[in-house]
């Protein structure tokens, strides 16, 4: 399989500034996992050696177990995940997805048991992507597609994303006019909190709407 080079990334912080790392200690659990039930969990598909193969967003991300390492794989082409947000996130994902399916009810942020987290450095990064389409719905539209954004009929453009298979994120955006300001919302699906922490919501939402950002 051909290996080519990402396209370069912002690095990813900590509210508190401090770039992100990924423990070695979650590479050590990983290695102790059944990999069959944690396929069945995380939707996941085995890829051996000895590592599995998941959706995320527009293409696949392989988890090489073996190397501990992870990359992006779309279509023929493999390269190497150089964001250590993303690999936190894919191996948090990996190590606490539950057995437990879509709730299908649809809850934003305040509904969570951990709203007050949100808040401060730790308020969704939906800004950045305000600022960029606001007042740009065909662009918004268009990042949206590139990601494999599943359309819905709410609000002036709104979007289902995938970045892991239990995990849908749902993007709501309102153009602005003269008259009102733009606005957005991002919901999730009420089981997110069977699988992943605050903290870990609010990582996952930083590489979504980078990813957005990045697809316009």
């Amino acid at each position: 399989m051909q290996e080519k080079r990402p396209k370069q990334v912002p690095p990813a912080r900590t509210p508190r500034g401090d770039l992100i790392t990924v423990p070695s200690e979650y590479w050590d659990e990983l290695q102790n996992k059944t990999l069959d039930k944690l396929c069945r969990d995380s939707m996941a598909s085995l890829h051996p050696p000895q590592g599995l193969r998941i959706p995320f967003l527009q293409g696949d991300l392989l988890i090489d177990i073996q190397h501990r390492s992870i990359y992006r794989i779309k279509g023929e082409h493999r390269e190497a995940v150089e964001q250590p947000l993303l690999e936190l996130i894919a191996l948090v994902y990996l190590l606490n997805v539950t057995p437990a399916p879509l709730s299908q009810d649809m809850v934003g942020p305040n509904d969570l048991k951990d709203a007050h987290f949100f808040q401060g450095p730790h308020a969704l990064k939906m800004l950045p992507v305000l600022e960029r389409y606001g007042r740009d719905l065909e662009g918004f539209k268009r990042a949206a597609k590139n990601l494999n954004g599943e359309p819905l009929d709410l609000a002036d453009a709104a979007y289902r994303l995938a970045p892991f298979p239990k995990i849908p994120l749902y993007y709501l955006l309102w153009e602005g006019d003269e008259e009102f300001a733009p606005h957005l919302s991002i919901l999730f699906d009420r089981s997110i909190e069977r699988h992943l922490s605050a903290d870990a919501i609010w990582g996952l939402v930083n590489l979504v709407s980078t990813a957005l950002l990045m697809s316009g």
